[in-house]
């Protein structure tokens, strides 16, 4: 196959970034997308040209660090997938690629296709936590009793990568699928209720400390969550939220 690539790039962020067009060939159809930057790449290291920053690291769909926005869409053009599970057989020969950065204020450009996204990693620390009993008195696991649809609903929401895909798709850059699913993962567990109320209360004022802007129920997040997160954790989110908000 023979690509031509539209990629964004950008020194730092403290610089302006552009579209800078590319060529590539030889690009064979069962290659992974991050495969086929790693040919490009390597073409413009021969080349003496800087290679192009993007972020991987499992390679698996399981981190969430290769959060590109492909053709105008996260991770690309098939549903429930991350970058690296998009295969180059999606495309044809001859096609135009575009490829950017997630774009969202709370998650600035580091360099090309890299931005950080570490305000997910302050949202979690100021409450996606249970406490631990550090006594040394072990509980067995099946000790609580949980019935199966809370576990379920637990499990689904805890499937969530923290990839950031929810925010790059939405119009607001709103955080409140991922940060509904953190909270829904141990609200609906008995381990999760002693830190209930303040769990909520901190991650959403972090969240709105971070920049992330407000959900307006486009539905644009799930469609492009590629671990299929449910917008009925931003429902629960906001159920937690006002039960907390009348507890004060």
């Amino acid at each position: 196959m023979e690509l031509k690539l539209k990629i964004w790039r950008q020194k730092n962020s403290g610089e302006k970034g552009a579209i800078i067009d590319y060529n590539v060939k030889k690009i064979d159809p069962d290659m992974s997308f991050l495969e086929m930057l790693d040919v490009l790449n390597q073409d413009l290291i021969k080349s003496g040209e800087e290679p192009v920053a993007f972020d991987h690291d499992c390679r698996e769909g399981i981190c969430g660090m290769c959060s590109l926005v492909i053709n105008g869409s996260p991770h690309g053009p098939d549903k429930g997938t991350t970058t690296c599970q998009l295969h180059m057989r999606r495309f044809k020969s001859g096609d135009t690629i575009y490829i950017e950065p997630f774009r969202g204020t709370a998650f600035p450009v580091i360099k090309d296709l890299v931005v950080d996204r570490s305000a997910f990693d302050r949202i979690q620390q100021s409450g996606g936590y249970v406490s631990v009993n550090t006594s040394g008195n072990t509980v067995d696991a099946n000790a609580t009793p949980i019935p199966k649809p809370d576990a379920d609903e637990a499990f689904k929401a805890a499937a969530c990568i923290g990839c950031g895909a929810c925010v790059a798709s939405c119009k607001n850059s709103s955080a409140m699928l991922f940060v509904g699913a953190k909270v829904s993962q141990y609200s609906r567990l008995p381990q999760g209720k002693v830190e209930a109320r303040e769990r909520v209360l901190n991650m959403v004022k972090q969240m709105d400390k971070e920049g992330f802007g407000n959900c307006t129920n486009t539905g644009a997040c799930e469609a492009h969550c590629p671990k299929g997160i449910s917008l009925d954790n931003i429902l629960n989110l906001n159920r937690e939220y006002i039960k907390a908000k009348i507890r004060k």
